[in-house]
């Protein structure tokens, strides 16, 4: 039994001996010296440029979670460097490695509930139903023991600044819809539900999901936009690394603290 060929076909760009082109774009005379990152982002994604609204809210949602510290991601990367200083590319691999359900990975999460719930129909569903759609999902969470994805923070309470600023940008520039309004309502839900409240705000990633879904960027790719910023930070967690080495100090001590109960 012989397979049909599929054919192969990307619309991402392609090259000759003088052109490159990107999403139809010209590389130098269209791209270069025009296009700020985040808006090549949004093209690479949308496979559009953003309208100005767009762009300033989607550079913030890049720029949010570039930089948090000390972060196990940025600790990861630090020591991957130590160990593989031949390997910038690696260190930065391995601290993008603990982006998941715990640590800045929660967008996805978020968006996919949001997305879902409201089925691509967010237009025609009145406000009126969101506080019982958002109790619904919390309710659903909980007895599936599932972690609800996009509230709280350790640090950030009662509110996440993040969040606040996110969100604030996106009312003024018109990008502030039935997404947005379901993300707090569920966090309103969960503090109702587990009996905390002001300490379940919506957080960082929260506000990515919920404003990526009001750009209709499916919750698959919303991980991405973590990852897009969260690379920056984690380079320059390597040039800090350079200029004021941490990380073999972060490792002696950690292997005596470890291990000072040993009896020799």
């Amino acid at each position: 039994m012989t397979r049909e060929a599929k054919e192969i076909r990307s619309d991402m760009g392609w090259s000759d001996t003088t052109r490159i082109r990107v999403q139809g774009m010209d590389l130098m005379q269209d791209i270069m010296g025009k296009l700020n990152l985040g808006d090549f982002a949004f093209l690479e994604i949308q496979k559009r440029l953003p309208t100005p609204s767009e762009s300033i809210v989607f550079n913030a949602m890049l720029a949010t979670l570039v930089e948090h510290g000390m972060t196990p991601m940025a600790i990861a990367t630090r020591l991957t460097y130590l160990g593989a200083p031949e390997s910038l590319q690696g260190a930065v691999a391995s601290g993008l490695l603990g982006m998941g359900t715990t640590f800045a990975g929660t967008a996805e999460g978020a968006a996919r509930i949001l997305q879902e719930a409201l089925c691509g129909d967010a237009a025609s569903t009145p406000d009126s139903e969101l506080p019982a759609m958002a109790e619904a999902i919390v309710k659903r969470l909980r007895d599936t023991r599932q972690p609800i994805p996009g509230i709280g923070h350790n640090i950030h309470k009662p509110v996440d600044p993040r969040a606040t600023r996110l969100f604030e940008l996106a009312s003024k520039n018109g990008i502030s819809g039935k997404h947005v309004k379901l993300m707090n309502h569920i966090a309103a839900a969960a503090e109702r539900a587990l009996n905390k409240p002001g300490q379940l705000p919506v957080n960082a990633t929260g506000a990515l999901g919920a404003l990526a879904s009001e750009m209709a960027i499916p919750w698959k790719l919303c991980r991405g936009l973590a990852v897009i910023g969260r690379s920056i930070g984690l380079v320059g967690h390597i040039a800090e690394e350079l200029r004021n080495p941490i990380a073999r100090e972060i490792w002696e001590r950690t292997e005596h603290d470890a291990s000072s109960h040993v009896q020799y």
